[in-house]
């Protein structure tokens, strides 16, 4: 089932402090494709309650035009969960992001909490997938989606590093499995797929490595640390001009009279199937998309 919008670009998906007032401000300035404002992670616990209440301020207002707007709530196992979840649900908030999901029932209880909070029914939910136990119940996370508003799974390999006791290395060897079954589940049922952070912020290079690697791999975007990431993250996921025009190629040619209802026809000497017009359509939709915003 497809539950988010196909043609959305979400190449660049940004951490903001939700404790930070100004950074919540600069953020409606920044070329990220989603926002995502944290009261987890980047909150200690004597800001939470204050947190919350500038992350609320801020999106309520929503000044942050065609920018998705995701808020990262704290775990309802915490003593800030409920009340994050509360607020996030009628805040005007795109959708929600929840750390440490395990288990697809897990995602059943936040929909049914959110439905409670009323929540209108076209806020999504985003589950961080960081904890070995999901990798192992990757499956049924990704088919709750199919009675709930699961919308998207987002890779936490600082945390999946953490848990696992594993070295993050330039290839990140210790996490292919880990981010290939998570892609896969996600691409099974409809799902967005959004990678994990890159710590240094200042190593371009290394970020443009691990974005095509990403990329490569299938996953819509990255999730990012710092405004600095931005410009090669969005270089990088965004579709070449040649991809473009080849794209573009394929569904003129599907267009023309003399192939209407054809499953197979001959573009620039290649055989092209109605999964590449399928895929042609998206890819250029995006393309169309991010210039938009440019």
């Amino acid at each position: 089932m497809e539950h988010s919008d196909n043609y959305r670009p979400r190449r660049s998906c940004l951490y903001m402090p939700g404790a930070n007032t100004r950074a919540l401000e600069k953020a409606a300035t920044l070329a990220a494709d989603t926002l995502i404002l944290d009261l987890e992670d980047a909150v200690s616990p004597d800001d939470k309650a204050s947190a919350r209440q500038a992350v609320q301020d801020a999106v309520v207002s929503r000044p942050y035009g065609y920018r998705e707007v995701i808020i990262r709530i704290n775990g309802l196992d915490t003593p800030w969960g409920q009340d994050d979840l509360a607020m996030a649900a009628t805040s005007g908030a795109d959708g929600i992001l929840v750390p440490k999901i395990v288990t697809g029932s897990q995602i059943a209880d936040l929909d049914s909490a959110l439905n409670k909070a009323g929540a209108q029914a076209n806020l999504e939910l985003w589950a961080m997938i960081e904890m070995p136990l999901a990798i192992l119940n990757i499956q049924q996370i990704a088919a709750a989606s199919i009675n709930s508003r699961l919308s998207g799974l987002v890779m936490g390999t600082n945390d999946l590093a953490k848990e696992m006791n594993a070295r993050a290395t330039a290839d990140r060897t210790a996490f292919q499995q880990a981010l290939s079954v998570t892609l896969i589940a996600a691409k099974a049922y409809g799902l967005v797929a959004l990678d994990g952070v890159y710590n240094d912020f200042k190593d371009e290079a290394g970020l443009l490595a691990e974005c095509e690697q990403g990329r490569i791999m299938g996953f819509d975007g990255k999730t990012l640390i710092h405004p600095a990431q931005l410009a090669a993250t969005n270089l990088a996921f965004s579709p070449e001009p040649a991809e473009v025009s080849a794209a573009q190629a394929i569904i003129a040619a599907f267009q023309l009279p003399e192939n209407a209802g054809q499953g197979v026809i001959k573009v620039d000497g290649k055989m092209v199937e109605l999964l590449h017009l399928e895929q042609a359509t998206r890819l250029v939709a995006i393309a169309a998309a991010q210039r938009a915003r440019e």
